[in-house]
Parts: C-alpha cells; sequence; structure tokens
C-alpha cells in the first residue's frame, strides 16, 4: 500500500508527514522490556512502508531512545520526519528533576538531543509539558532562536492549555500540538485545544490512539502487563475503572468484528477520520503490530459507523485519569 501524506501546520508553519507515525517511546521504557534489535528493524519496516514521521523525546529512557532512533536512522535521515521533545528533565539515573521551561535550559536540551540522534538539525521540536514557573514566552522566545540558528524547523507543544497554546502561537508560529486523543481519551473535543489547534491552522497530532495499548483488546487484566509496565499504576487499569472500561471496549469489539478489522485498526480508523489535519502516532515494538497499524490506514469508516463508534464511547465514559498525577498537564 502506498502511505498517504497529511499537512500539520499552516503558512510557514507547514510540514507534510506520513498520514500515520510511529511513537518509539516504549522501545526504551514504560512499556516493559524491549529488544533493540526488533525495536530498529521496526523502525526501518515503517520507513520501507512510507511511515516516515518518527516520535521521540530526551526523556525516554531516560536518553537511550533518542540514541536508539538515532542508530536506526543513520543511513536514512533524509526519509524521516523527526520529532522529539525537551521540557520533562531527569538525570542519567532515570530520577525526575521536573519541567524545566527556561530558555537556558532549552538550548542545552536542543544540544544534547541533536548530539543523541546523531542530526544536524530537529524537524519538529516539542515543548512536551509547560513549565508554570517560567513564562511560555521564554520558553518559545529560546525556541524561535533555535529555529533561526537553523537547530530546529519546526515548533510544537504538548498538553498545553488552550490560552498557553495561543501565547506560544504569538512567539513563534506552533505548526503541531500533541496531546492524547483515542476512543478512550477525548478531552480535547471538549476542553478547547481541538477548537483552538484549528482556529489557528495548528496541525494535531494524537498520541496513545489506542488508547495505551487497552483498544488492542488485547490486554484483559493487569497480569497481562509486564511487571515493569507504567500500565499496572495507571488509573484507567485499576480495580473498577478497569472493569468499566472492559464494558466500554466490548463493544468496540463487536463493531470491528461486523467490520472484518481488528479493535487497533477500528480505533485508528477512528482517530483518522477525525480530520486531515490529525496525524495518530501509534507506537509499537514488534514488526507485526506495526504491519496491523499501518493496514489501518486502509479503513474507511461510514457516518453511521463514526456515529455507532461515538455512541459507544462517548466523550467522558472512560473510567479513571489519564495520568496518576495530572498536574502536568492542560497548562
Amino acid at each position: 500500500m502506498i502511505v498517504s501524506r497529511r499537512t500539520l501546520g499552516s503558512g510557514p508553519a507547514t510540514l507534510e508527514v506520513s498520514a500515520q507515525g510511529l511513537g518509539c517511546m516504549g522501545m526504551s521504557e514504560f512499556y516493559g522490556s524491549g529488544d533493540e534489535q526488533e525495536s530498529i528493524a521496526v523502525i526501518h519496516a515503517a520507513l520501507d512502508a512510507g511511515v516516515n514521521f518518527l516520535d521521540t523525546a530526551d526523556m525516554y529512557g531516560p536518553f537511550t531512545n533518542e540514541r536508539l532512533v538515532g542508530r536506526a536512522i543513520a543511513a536514512r535521515r533524509d526519509e524521516v520526519v523527526l520529532a522529539t521533545k525537551f521540557g520533562n528533565e531527569r538525570r542519567e539515573d532515570g530520577t525526575r528533576v521536573g519541567v524545566n521551561g527556561h530558555p537556558d535550559y532549552v538550548r542545552r536540551a536542543c544540544d544534547a538531543s541533536l548530539a543523541r540522534l546523531g542530526v544536524e538539525h530537529i524537524d519538529l521540536y516539542y515543548q512536551h509539558r509547560v513549565d508554570p514557573s517560567v513564562p511560555v514566552e521564554e520558553t518559545w522566545g529560546a525556541l524561535a532562536e533555535l529555529v533561526a540558528a537553523g537547530k530546529v524547523r519546526h515548533l510544537g507543544i504538548s498538553e498545553a492549555a488552550p490560552a498557553t497554546i495561543r501565547r506560544a502561537h504569538q512567539v513563534h508560529p506552533v505548526t503541531a500540538v500533541q496531546t492524547e486523543w483515542s476512543l478512550w481519551s477525548r478531552d480535547v473535543e471538549d476542553n478547547g485545544v481541538l477548537t483552538t489547534v484549528r482556529e489557528l491552522g495548528i496541525g494535531f497530532v494524537a498520541y496513545s490512539p489506542l488508547g495505551r495499548g487497552f483498544l488492542s483488546g488485547t490486554i484483559r487484566s493487569v497480569e497481562d502487563l509486564d511487571e515493569k509496565d507504567f500500565r499496572r499504576h495507571s488509573p484507567r487499569f485499576q480495580g473498577e475503572n478497569f472493569a468499566k472500561n472492559l464494558e466500554l471496549l466490548e463493544r468496540v469489539r463487536q463493531i470491528a468484528a461486523e467490520k472484518d478489522v481488528t479493535p487497533s485498526q477500528l480505533a485508528l480508523a477512528w482517530v483518522l477520520a477525525q480530520g486531515e489535519d490529525v496525524v495518530p502516532i501509534p507506537g509499537t515494538k514488534h514488526r507485526h503490530y506495526l504491519d496491523e497499524n499501518i493496514s489501518a490506514l486502509d479503513v474507511q469508516l461510514s457516518d453511521d459507523e463514526l456515529a455507532e463508534l461515538d455512541a459507544a464511547v462517548p466523550v467522558g465514559s472512560s473510567a479513571g485519569d489519564r495520568y496518576a498525577d495530572m498536574s502536568t498537564v492542560n497548562r
């Protein structure tokens, strides 16, 4: 199949990417153990298939995911639209320092990411989380300098509130806002974020479009998860919340079966159907799941099917918060 392209941003902030990206985080941390050789094979298979939009961050690992991605793309840099992030400061031993938006840190973080990735520029550089102690204008002033210096091509922001997005956009055009969006996490539809990005001509990158794997239908109990998997401590995977969410999932599974697709493909097709300005970045560390995800690009949903899914998993129906600590999102 030919992977189509979508456009993030508008005007000088326009960036063309594959209609589906690849989230690389789980290759290094959070979703249990990984296999570096298989992860590199996944990245190569994605590029071979036409998925050119790779997403990483300095804090994944920490730092090891950028190094892995850098090794994977070393001989194929020209084929890649490379996105990484700064702002969730961690030490080499994994200790979390906190959210950091100070200009001097922005500059240091960028240089460190360039070195780990082994590239001369970053195509899309996100502020991973907003530092409430630093005016976003100061952070974005430093980011604008990185663009002027040629170290970064485009700028994005993750998990930001509508007012913050507007303030950042006034300093330098925002190409993409990255926030969780899936059938399971539909906050952006009623918290003003989606309305804001569309008013400003900003692209939307949907992370965790499979609900952290929940919408795949393969997780029936927390015991199905690796002992090191962070989802074991996620509110939506706990007790009564998990039981209620499984009830929601059952209808998704039924609709997928009626359409002769997998639940994952149905969930990705739903995100893709939300607009040409939306690009989901499902993550995987296995080639067979990558193939399944890419095949979702061929799944077309009718208006009736979209309405059926909206009724099955309406906004606000998921039980439990997205994170154990929600204090770092929607700032």
